[in-house]
């Protein structure tokens, strides 16, 4: 039986999550040796939701999808990438990016009549992860607790005359989306992708959007990769609501006490100069090499 509960605070409003067994779930951060249960050999000891590749308990599996075993929401979800221990986004081959990317969605569907589905990704030590083997969360939230998230400036489409005036100093374009950093960010190098189509849920993207969107978030990782060393912690969350974006921030920076008081971050990163180091580097042919060469010299040195 789950023990999380959701509380109001009825004085702000705001909600949190009390789960105390959340703090027996394994974590890296301990350093303590653990056998990896998302790797292959452990298929037969978690119910599968969702697979992609092989039958059901056999070892010959691209993704699968799992229950979390230490949920905070009603629905609580284990997307595992592949079966590579080490490799992520900036390693794994864009058709298998595509994979993942459309597990997302197909969860997405399977679980919107249940609430708000927030698809969220942590990466390192620094970025939460408390298990290695490369992973996504999909986590269902009751429709009567309210996602403090930031929705998406609609002025920023290209009705707007903002857009018109701004866009081409102050975006990357794909061929579906948009890539920028809002003038409101709160974390530094923290980046939005957004699809031109306006008033989708993610469960609307296409394939289409699928394949553009995996490049995109390998070439962003990549970028931030050689910007801030190999294995930089990061976060990325999908909005789960309507007008989607795909927000990604490394996390280089630790909240202080006033940030963490007041609710007022302090942005120490000029979005101008994350914006124009994204710009020099994301149609970068050489990029690959360039980051293959930083991660030879990473290894050496530890």
């Amino acid at each position: 039986m789950a023990e999380f509960k959701f509380l109001q605070n009825p004085i702000t409003k705001k909600w949190i999550i009390l789960d105390p067994a959340r703090s027996k779930r394994p974590n890296v951060g301990h350093k303590a040796e653990q056998i990896c249960p998302f790797c292959i050999g452990r298929e037969g000891e978690e119910q599968e939701l969702y697979r992609v590749g092989g039958e059901e308990r056999d070892s010959n599996w691209h993704i699968r999808v799992v229950r979390n075993k230490f949920p905070f929401a009603p629905i609580h979800e284990i997307v595992i990438h592949s079966p590579d221990h080490h490799k992520n986004f900036e390693e794994l081959p864009l058709s298998h990016i595509e994979l993942i990317l459309g597990t997302y969605r197909a969860r997405y569907l399977e679980n919107q009549s249940h609430g708000q589905v927030y698809i969220f990704h942590n990466r390192g030590i620094g970025g939460g992860e408390s298990l290695p083997h490369p992973h996504t969360q999909v986590t269902v939230i009751p429709k009567s607790v309210t996602l403090d998230l930031p929705p998406l400036d609609t002025t920023f489409y290209p009705s707007s005359l903002f857009f018109k005036k701004k866009k081409k100093e102050e975006t990357v374009n794909s061929s579906h989306f948009y890539i920028y950093c809002p003038l409101f960010s709160q974390w530094p190098d923290e980046v939005w992708v957004v699809p031109m189509q306006k008033g989708k849920c993610f469960g609307d993207i296409t394939d289409k959007e699928i394949t553009d969107l995996a490049f995109i978030l390998s070439r962003l990782i990549g970028i931030f990769d050689l910007r801030h060393g190999h294995e930089f912690p990061f976060n990325f969350y999908i909005y789960p609501g309507k007008n989607w974006y795909l927000r990604i921030f490394p996390r280089i920076k630790i909240l202080g006490g006033f940030e963490m008081g007041s609710g007022i971050v302090v942005n120490t990163q000029d979005r101008a100069e994350t914006f124009a180091f994204i710009k020099e580097h994301f149609f970068e042919p050489n990029l690959e090499k360039i980051r293959v060469e930083q991660k030879e010299d990473y290894w050496k040195s530890v």
